[in-house]
């Protein structure tokens, strides 16, 4: 894949998990809150086999754990046996006649049992916190997380003259390493191809994506990614507008700061030893089933209105979203409240050769689709027009109609017989790019040649 065709990739939390070392995995069931959200994505047979265990102390043999599952659904059994075991959440082990069963991971049980029937210590020292006199509500913890994140966003999207000291060098090398950005030759961050896709993303996605790529670098800036992990898993079940202590986090500060810069938390200061989760961090895991609405009366999620021939009209005065519009669209004029433009074939083919698909385009328009649109059209849960739809489309097939593979040439047989066999030969060895019987040309993948190459020895002493 080259760096024309990479794309950005959202593991879920399963997947995520599954790509960490067993120890990390059995410290986070020392946890109530990472039991929880575990158990909470599991596959939906998964989680009844959970709970069907979840009180059982011996272990349950597997012939008896497979009957609770009817044959026509054998997959969705063969599914949830290997998400189960992948992430440890159960263990295979032998039982008297020879027989093997499953039995529960003794932490994740325990702690999934507290998780669900309460008990256990709270996670934050909160219940002897004074009342706040300046407390946040709701709209101020959505404006801030919307400032916080768009400021991130903004440093990615924008021209390096306009980048300025919006986001600290911890952003900056998160940015790095995911390869959303990337040091040009004067050693400044520039934008790459998957941080053209990450912008078109919706929030949920961008926020989940972000952390994974973060939590990959917590270690090596001397943090523990169990406690990381269990703070966010935490976090993501509190209350949006509640407030919490800091007390006996201290060992968490520079994470917290990090939490906070990114918009996922709320703390005046430094020294106020309470913050407030932000709807960003609120089931953030989640993200696949969640959409994350921080709609002030400057940013609006459903702000473009799409016609049929192409037009386009952006409610909004962020100058975030009209970048990100700005990406596929021709502006043709600007109003204090609106700007109008057209969708052209030169501005996609742009977009898309700045790495961004068609379809992340047709989806990016059909998250951001103005009320009215949606209430008009005659497919509400699809409000773009067919024909724009269809026209993204083709416009992107048409980069595709040609396809660069290098090879090698092989002509000059003596025979028409030497011909046949090398050609035979790679077409089962499966490296024929091209054959012309009536040139006697065969063309072979380049990874392919060293072994043609082999074979045509071996066969010209064989017949010597």
């Amino acid at each position: 894949m080259n760096a024309q065709d990479e794309f950005v990739l959202c593991k879920d939390l399963s997947e995520y998990l599954k790509s960490l070392p067993k120890d990390v995995l059995e410290a986070l069931y020392g946890f109530p809150s990472p039991c929880l959200a575990i158990f909470r994505v599991l596959p939906k047979l998964a989680k009844h086999y959970v709970q069907r265990i979840l009180y059982v102390e011996v272990n349950v043999p597997k012939d008896v754990v497979k009957t609770w599952c009817l044959q026509e659904h054998i997959q969705e059994h063969q599914e949830a046996v290997e998400a189960l075991t992948a992430l440890h959440v159960w263990n295979e082990s032998s039982i008297s006649g020879g027989m093997f069963g499953w039995t529960l991971n003794y932490k994740f049980r325990q702690n999934l049992k507290v998780a669900l029937l309460g008990g256990g210590k709270p996670w934050t020292r909160s219940a002897h916190l004074d009342v706040d006199n300046k407390a946040r509500s709701i709209k101020d913890l959505d404006a801030y997380a919307l400032g916080r994140w768009e400021a991130l966003l903004q440093f990615l999207a924008a021209e390096k003259q306009l980048q300025d000291e919006s986001v600290s060098g911890d952003t900056i090398y998160t940015l790095t390493h995911a390869g959303l950005m990337e040091n040009d030759k004067n050693n400044c961050p520039s934008i790459t191809n998957k941080g053209f896709q990450f912008l078109l993303l919706d929030t949920a996605s961008q926020v989940w994506y972000f952390l994974v790529k973060y939590l990959e670098t917590v270690e090596a800036r001397g943090l523990s990614l169990v406690e990381c992990l269990t703070f966010l898993f935490n976090l993501s079940f509190g209350v949006l507008g509640k407030d919490y202590s800091t007390d006996g986090l201290d060992h968490m500060q520079v994470f917290l700061q990090h939490l906070r810069e990114f918009g996922l938390l709320y703390q005046r200061s430094r020294k106020v030893p309470r913050f407030y989760p932000t709807r960003l961090a609120i089931n953030f895991y989640n993200y696949s089933n969640r959409r994350v609405t921080l709609d002030t009366d400057k940013h609006k999620t459903g702000f473009l209105f799409v016609e049929t021939n192409y037009r386009l009209y952006a409610y909004t005065h962020s100058d975030l979203q009209l970048a990100l519009v700005g990406m596929f669209t021709d502006f043709l004029y600007r109003f204090p409240n609106l700007a109008v433009g057209v969708i052209t074939r030169e501005s996609v083919k742009q977009a898309l050769r700045s790495g961004i698909r068609g379809d992340q385009i047709i989806s990016f328009l059909k998250m951001h689709s103005h009320p009215e649109m949606i209430k008009s059209s005659e497919n509400p849960s699809n409000p773009l027009p067919p024909a724009v739809v269809d026209q993204i489309k083709l416009w992107e097939l048409e980069r595709k109609r040609l396809t660069f593979t290098e090879g090698v040439l092989y002509n000059q047989f003596l025979s028409q017989q030497d011909y046949e066999v090398i050609k035979h030969y790679a077409q089962e060895s499966n490296v024929l790019l091209h054959s012309s019987d009536q040139k006697r040309t065969v063309v072979v993948h380049k990874d392919g040649h060293e072994l043609v190459k082999k074979f045509w020895k071996r066969h010209s002493k064989g017949g010597a």
